[in-house]
């Protein structure tokens, strides 16, 4: 699935827990009168791909690490349950652009297997079920990748992509194709259409290159990365005081203290508020936490029997209403003994699925199915789903440029605080946010600021 294809609480009265020194190996390199590696303690909040990348840089270095994670996993977003025996990506899925793309090399380590899923390989319908040529959808398609790469040339810093959009196309602002482009190629990548910036919609790079879907689980990046990494589970961080000498991390009642702290939370967690900095965080980074979007994208994998279903990758449907279950990515395609397919809802109708039970989700979709293959398609036997927006680790799927975002606020996400504070995860990327490989570059990224220092 091509991603971004047009552009490119107090401490005091707390136990306090030291890290021991001796938790990991001293290096044996000499180093300044700061002290070697091997005499510093990092601890890094959060075992998302950021946050095991930033640990496994710092401990190949010497330093003694802890990481501190909310959850009884590691992983953050990289996310895989194998409970209907099959691998459900619940957040990260695919390789975007496979050339150049450090994920690729980490793959191939960690021995997480991939395959390409063609865009080209596809089939439209209208409402009705009416299918839709693909000359038709072709053109389309080309024309909106010619409008993405000029239509910021009358944006302007304080309206939406969606008001642009149809002050300047309003025939196409109502066809529902152009709603399903709209919502697949642009909400699905980016965010909220009627938040989405209308100058910085399609920022960031890409790789080039075939887009590969992982197929024994995304996870087993996580896994690979962690390999003698120190890591405390269910250690929920709620206050990080970095007023004094040592940094203190509180978590669960305990304060842990080290001389280094990366903080690799989730944007949306930042956004809530849920750790306390004292002192307060810079007014620059907390100007980019509340400026910056945060995207919901929630997936839904169905299992049935026997497929009914076209033999293609992409299954596309094209109601009145856009965002929610109008994509259907085949996942007999890659995995022929599976009769599933993915579908997906995006931004606030993401949002809103979380509120709506497994049958009301199973009834919404089978009207869109039945309305294309007929009333007499069977249920599906099972089906598994994510509520990336309630969840207290997320908040959200990633982050976009919303209106009032500036590319400044990824590198004030990023910016250091005191040579002892660092900040790591897909938001403080500004080349490549809302990426997986962003997230990892982001972590190397930040664990080599720490090693300078020495």
């Amino acid at each position: 699935m091509q991603r971004r294809k047009f552009i490119k609480e107090t401490l005091t009265g707390l136990p306090i827990l030291l890290l021991p020194a001796s938790l990991l190996p001293s290096s044996c390199t000499e180093s300044d009168d700061n002290g070697s590696p091997g005499e510093k303690a990092v601890i890094v909040v959060g075992a998302g791909i950021s946050g095991l990348a930033a640990a496994k840089t710092l401990k190949e270095q010497g330093f003694n690490v802890i990481i501190l994670e909310a959850q009884h996993r590691i992983g953050g977003r990289l996310r895989t349950d194998r409970t209907l025996g099959v691998e459900f990506d619940e957040g990260a899925g695919w390789i975007h652009g496979v050339n150049g793309n450090p994920i690729t090399t980490l793959a191939r380590q960690a021995g997480m297997n991939s395959v390409e899923t063609p865009d080209d390989s596809r089939k439209s319908y209208d409402k009705g079920g009416r299918l839709r040529s693909a000359a038709v959808y072709d053109k389309a398609e080309e024309e909106l990748y010619t409008i993405l790469a000029s239509m910021k040339t009358n944006g302007s810093i304080n309206e939406s992509f969606q008001t642009v959009f149809t002050t300047k196309y309003p025939d196409k602002a109502n066809d529902r194709l152009w709603k399903f482009l709209l919502s697949t190629y642009v909400t699905f990548d980016t965010g909220d259409l009627n938040k989405l910036s209308s100058l910085l919609y399609d920022e960031g790079e890409e790789f080039s290159g075939a887009e590969k879907i992982a197929l024994n689980g995304y996870d087993t990046i996580a896994e690979y990365l962690a390999k003698g990494l120190s890591v405390q589970l269910n250690q929920r961080v709620s206050a990080v005081n970095y007023s004094k000498n040592k940094v203190q991390v509180t978590h669960n009642g305990i304060i842990s203290e080290a001389d280094y702290v990366i903080v690799t939370v989730p944007l949306g967690v930042l956004k809530a508020n849920t750790i306390q900095f004292t002192p307060n965080l810079p007014m620059a980074k907390q100007n980019a936490i509340q400026k910056v979007g945060m995207n919901c994208v929630n997936k839904f994998l169905l299992i049935w029997n026997t497929a009914f279903w076209d033999d293609v990758q992409y299954i596309s449907y094209t109601p009145e209403i856009s965002d929610r279950f109008t994509y259907f990515l085949n996942v007999k395609k890659f995995r022929p003994a599976v009769n599933a397919l993915m579908t997906f809802a995006y931004a606030e109708y993401g949002r809103q699925t979380e509120v709506l039970s497994d049958a009301e989700i199973i009834h919404e979709i089978m009207l869109h199915l039945k309305d294309i293959y007929g009333n007499a398609i069977p249920n599906p036997v099972s089906m598994l789903r994510t509520k990336w927006y309630t969840n207290e680790n997320a908040h959200g799927a990633y982050s976009y440029t919303a209106v009032g975002t500036e590319m400044q606020h990824f590198d004030d996400l990023a910016e250091e605080i005191n040579d002892t504070l660092f900040f790591a995860g897909e938001h403080t990327e500004v080349d490549y946010f809302s990426t997986v490989h962003g997230a990892y570059l982001s972590g190397i990224r930040e664990a080599n600021k720490i090693i300078a220092l020495q």
